[in-house]
């Protein structure tokens, strides 16, 4: 009986032990590899040509995202100053990575690049207007509002303030506004003279670059994905036609 429940318990411990995972196959490891990083099937460093083609794609998306809302600011074209055309052209960029079949993971990561991209841009494109052609005068202040403490505004003062004729204005001044502007007060803001952007405080120092320095970061990251995302999607291409030949086939004559 002894004997007999020891070899019941060990067939019980054989029975629970768990057997091991089997190993992923290389080959398929390969092929994940491959769809989401990209193949860059190639020796060494790139092909200068691949790299190329890199930079001048990632350039185009950046000039069609910034130059679609430049041009919606400039012209008045909502669809394009609100930003949506930026939008389009980071989309029509993920679209060409997938063409030549990028890593799936770089075309996201290009994708949420752009996005970003063309949700700053329209901002940078109002300033750059305002810079170019837009005329100061001074309006008064009717009330302060936020600060610190404020639950909006991202903690920044906010004038409401009317134009000479005691006209308000439909925005709040933040440039220009601070904790010791008081109803009264006068501040600088700046008008586009054909009325296409809105009015907003004069900043110091205003030049046609500044707007576009805050999207220089975005759009180098951009450029650089884009780079990144074309080379590697390097493929050597197999140009063999039909099944090789087995060794006991003739020769060719």
């Amino acid at each position: 009986m002894t004997e007999r429940g020891t070899m019941r318990g060990g067939k019980t411990r054989m029975r629970r032990r768990r057997r091991p995972l089997p190993a992923p196959e290389p080959h398929l490891m390969a092929h994940l590899r491959t769809m989401v990083w990209g193949p860059a099937e190639f020796v060494g460093l790139p092909p200068w040509w691949l790299a190329a083609e890199g930079l001048v794609a990632g350039c185009v998306g950046v000039g069609a995202i910034v130059g679609a809302a430049v041009a919606g600011a400039w012209y008045g074209v909502p669809g394009l100053a609100d930003g949506e055309g930026g939008l389009v052209c980071a989309a029509a960029l993920a679209l060409y990575l997938c063409v030549v079949r990028a890593g799936r993971a770089l075309v996201g990561i290009v994708a949420l690049l752009g996005v970003c991209l063309a949700l700053q841009a329209p901002q940078a494109a109002a300033g750059l207007v305002l810079a170019e052609r837009g005329r100061v005068e001074s309006v008064v202040v009717t009330s302060v509002e936020g600060g610190p403490g404020a639950v909006s505004g991202r903690g920044r003062y906010l004038c409401s303030v009317a134009d000479r004729d005691g006209e308000p204005l439909k925005v709040r001044i933040w440039r220009g506004c601070g904790h010791a502007t008081r109803p009264g007060d006068a501040l600088a803001v700046v008008y586009d003279s054909k009325g296409r952007v809105p009015p907003r405080g004069v900043e110091a120092g205003m030049s046609l670059s500044g707007p576009l320095r805050g999207l220089g970061g975005w759009a180098a990251a951009l450029i650089a994905g884009c780079v990144v995302a074309v080379v590697r999607s390097y493929r050597i291409s197999h140009t063999a036609s039909g099944p090789p030949a087995s060794p006991d086939s003739p020769a060719e004559p």
